[in-house]
């Protein structure tokens, strides 16, 4: 049974920093894509930060380039997403998904994702 569990979601004020992390179980990772998607009320799941597991290489939303950053820990089976100098247009539900080997920004092309965090960015 594959498990997808988000953390780190909270409150935050305008040009703060959060550091969301998902952690993985139930399968090996090592030949997955790892995603980052976020949802906010009325809009489509939208696609944020991506990483493949065996080569470490990074894709990044053009909104959120140079603000986040997709890493793993391997030893712990978890990815995380670092976000800095958040703004309140990041508001949304952060869903951690996964998917075998090539990354997609389209959410439903992945098989699993997690139950999501919340993130809340105020002006």
């Amino acid at each position: 049974q594959v498990q997808l569990v988000e953390s780190g979601g909270g409150l935050v004020q305008a040009g703060d920093s959060l550091r969301l992390s998902c952690a993985a179980s139930g399968r090996t990772f090592s030949s997955y894509a790892m995603a980052w998607f976020r949802q906010a009320p009325g809009k489509e799941r939208e696609f944020v930060a991506a990483l493949t597991w065996r080569t470490s290489n990074t894709y990044y939303a053009a909104s959120v380039k140079g603000r986040f950053t997709n890493f793993r820990d391997n030893a712990k089976n978890t990815v995380y997403l670092q976000m800095n100098s958040l703004k309140p247009e990041d508001t949304a539900v952060y869903y951690c998904e996964a998917r075998p080997y090539y990354h997609s920004d389209i959410a439903a092309r992945y098989d699993y994702w997690g139950q999501g965090t919340q993130v809340t960015v105020s002006s």
